[in-house]
């Protein structure tokens, strides 16, 4: 079987989940309860595949350092790094054809790609390792493979692949793509057995992809190539950096891979796979990480609740007194501060993006560095307070 090369895609703001998740500090590096990044565990998580030599990561370059620093904590095996440096992001379908070009030229055309972001947590790391060996099986043969996750609940805030015919080694032909359903469809889909989450995660062989955004979005293929083309490159130990130029990268049309190329090719399979995955997408997703306490809160930080119920509240600098309220998300940082119903955390983009809109520092940087998160239980003085309070 060709090599496989895991390929890192470590893009996007984590709008969903401001103050925490900036532009400058974005989703990947923020730390969970243990400690780790959620780029640290991906890399972790790629290196420890069996046959593996080399990562290609692509980021952007005010990342770079960032990204160098947090693997170079877990790089225990000393593998291969290449860094392909984004002048602006594109989208992922941009980010992927640069890696499947210099894959296919660095690598040979027929090493496989495992497509991975970098701000996803998977924790069932066998289960992972079998679907990978699973999905390299299938790709062989030159299919574009995604992990469809089995879903666990009636989720509006993924989009779907609805699975056709089945093929070899458990993977299944794609009937279609589906946008993120209303509450009513997503229920169906749960009902009917037939739908998986869209991880974004795939394995595929270099020169497949290729030819598929050859076929389907040639214009992102044209400027990823000239940009490559005409890319400095500087060699250290173990390491490549590639910074991409940035006027002909800046001409590929920013689209999601899906958009670009998935929906469209006939190439595409679907693995079903349970391993134990979130995107870690919005502050429920953070809540789901941690036990709550009897009154189902979740606290980091001092706080001084009465009468207060499935909160989730972030503040470790601070004390926070609530009274008589439930299903909030708090969120306290040195700049700003957050307060939203706990139903509709899919919605904090939309302060993010008004922020962005501003051109308020607020969405970009934060005053100090970011923290751990690291949800414990309510303090007990806010169990004293409740009681004298009563």
């Amino acid at each position: 079987m060709s090599s496989l090369v895991p390929c890192i895609i470590a893009g996007g703001a984590g709008t969903r989940l401001w103050p925490v998740s900036r532009e400058g500090m974005p989703k990947p590096f923020m730390r969970l309860p243990d400690g780790e990044s959620l780029l640290q565990k991906t890399f972790t998580r790629a290196a420890n595949l069996p046959g593996v030599e080399r990562i290609v990561t692509v980021t952007q370059r005010e990342q770079y350092f960032r990204t160098q620093d947090d693997y170079r904590q877990y790089n225990h095996r000393k593998l291969a790094v290449d860094f392909l440096l984004e002048p602006e992001g594109r989208d992922t379908a941009a980010a992927i054809a640069v890696a499947a070009l210099y894959v296919a030229d660095t690598y040979g055309p027929e090493a496989q790609m495992l497509v991975l972001p970098a701000d996803h947590l998977i924790q069932d790391h066998a289960a992972f390792a079998e679907a990978v060996a699973a999905a390299q099986s299938v790709a062989a043969d030159g299919a574009l493979v995604t992990f469809g996750l089995v879903p666990t609940r009636a989720e509006t805030g993924f989009g779907y692949i609805e699975r056709g015919s089945a093929l070899t080694h458990g993977a299944f032909e794609v009937a279609r793509f589906v946008e993120k359903p209303d509450q009513a469809t997503a229920e169906d889909f749960l009902a009917g057995g037939n739908h998986l989450w869209n991880a974004g995660m795939f394995c595929m062989r270099a020169d497949a992809i290729l030819q598929e955004l050859a076929l389907h979005a040639p214009a992102i293929l044209e400027a990823a190539q000239a940009s490559l083309t005409a890319s400095p490159r500087k060699q250290g130990q173990g390491e490549t950096q590639v910074e991409l130029a940035a006027e002909p990268f800046s001409q590929a049309p920013a689209l999601s891979i899906d958009y670009a190329v998935m929906e469209h090719s006939r190439k595409v399979a679907v693995l079903p796979c349970q391993l134990g995955w979130s995107d870690i997408g919005s502050w429920q997703a953070i809540r789901e990480l941690a036990p709550a306490d009897a009154q189902g809160n979740q606290c980091n930080g001092e706080t001084v609740l009465h009468d207060t119920h499935n909160c989730y509240i972030d503040s470790p600098r601070r004390v926070v007194g609530c009274v008589g309220v439930q299903d909030l998300v708090i969120v306290d940082t040195p700049d700003a501060l957050l307060i939203a119903d706990t139903h509709r955390s899919q919605d904090v983009r939309v302060i993010a993006k008004a922020l962005k809109d501003k051109g308020h520092e607020a969405y970009r940087l934060h005053r100090t560095v970011t923290r751990p998160w690291a949800p414990t239980p309510c303090s007990k003085r806010a169990s004293a307070s409740r009681s004298s309070a009563s």
